[in-house]
């Protein structure tokens, strides 16, 4: 079955994201250093690239910049110093693919390309829940805040007669355990496939990094801050329920397509495909180079930039403005919750290498 597709809004109007998403730029500031100790310390370009002086790039669910771009050129900038300190007699070419589902708007993308670049860059539309490159063409790979989306939303959640029918709800976060479980089984299911296509496309020596949410071992969902808002939207389309805006049945209908995991779900997950060695795997602070106190309208345009596109092709357009505007009335009230949430490692840094 081909997975679903849920774009971040194009563009670069008001509520794009590209102009909404610097919450999601500050997780990858966050580990820049680590990226650059995980490159110095365990990537091997000499070797990788002595067949033919290139280094060959992707960055999985890339979105429509700009935090791609600021991204890679820090990867880049990483390898290079680390050739430079390995006395390199040449410097390997970088030639870099931007991947993400061909409703992407890879038009934006490729219209904000630094111009400075130095690497030749290439567009990959598909599902990363598949393989998207030949056999062992690949020497690095990224993907930062991708990969929480889930390839569909799980079936028994739409199902009347299933224990897991997510009546009335558009997430787990405050849902039954059969719920949670269905979202966690159909994220293994993507996790496998999604690792058993890197194994295919990575050469041997080759290294792998994922950054997006997790949650601590024993750390309660209630207490992350991307189950956090969702708690919020759901309120917010209940009482539009209430209201007569949106029906009972598209409420029950629709679920969100993400899953944060907990960091031992990804360790095991990481472990179970046998075709990889995990190198580091440790939870950090997201926003912990952010400056200033949390603004909460602020995370709202983040989160309508990415929610958007699916909200508005199950409820339709005309409803989305009064939901993200009663969203952040509640969110006003729960200031304190975002908040406490973000002092938390919620933040996954996972490097793998292909054996």
């Amino acid at each position: 079955m081909e997975a679903k597709a849920f774009p971040m809004n194009g563009g670069d109007g008001a509520y794009s994201y590209t102009k909404n998403s610097y919450y999601q730029r500050a997780a990858s500031y966050a580990v820049k250093e680590m990226l650059e100790e995980a490159i110095t310390e365990k990537f091997d370009i000499t070797s990788l690239s002595s067949s033919s002086n290139t280094i060959r790039i992707a960055d999985l669910g890339c979105s429509v910049g700009p935090n791609t771009f600021i991204t890679m050129q820090n990867l880049i900038e990483s390898m290079e110093r680390k050739c430079h300190s390995q006395d390199c007699t040449t410097m390997p070419e970088f030639h870099l693919f931007f991947n993400d589902h061909a409703s992407n708007d890879f038009n934006t993308l490729f219209n904000s390309l630094p111009p400075d670049r130095h690497y030749f860059a290439a567009g990959v539309p598909g599902s990363f829940h598949g393989r998207l490159f030949p056999k062992s063409s690949l020497h690095f790979v990224h993907s930062s805040c991708a990969l929480h989306w889930l390839s569909r939303v799980p079936e028994d959640l739409l199902d009347k007669s299933s224990p897991a029918w997510n009546k009335g709800r558009i997430h787990y976060t405050n849902s039954s355990e059969q719920v949670a479980n269905a979202y966690a089984n159909q994220f293994a299911k993507d996790m496998e496939v999604f690792l058993d296509a890197r194994a295919d496309e990575i050469a041997v020596g080759g290294m792998m990094v994922v950054i997006m949410p997790a949650l601590p071992d024993g750390v309660r969902l209630t207490q992350d801050v991307i189950c956090v808002f969702f708690d919020i939207l759901e309120q917010s389309v209940v009482d539009m329920v209430k209201l007569g805006s949106i029906s009972e049945a598209e409420l029950d209908s629709f679920n969100l397509p993400l899953y944060v995991p907990s960091l031992k779900e990804m360790t095991q997950l990481g472990q179970s495909n046998g075709c990889f060695s995990i190198e580091s795997v440790e939870l950090t602070d997201p926003l912990s180079k952010m400056v200033g106190p949390l603004n909460v309208r602020a995370v709202v345009m983040h989160f309508r930039a990415g929610l958007e596109g699916i909200l508005s092709k199950h409820f339709g357009s005309e409803i989305i403005d009064e939901l993200f505007e009663r969203t952040l009335d509640k969110s006003a009230e729960f200031s304190s919750r975002f908040e406490s949430c973000c002092s938390k490692d919620t933040q996954l840094f996972l490097v793998l290498k292909r054996k």
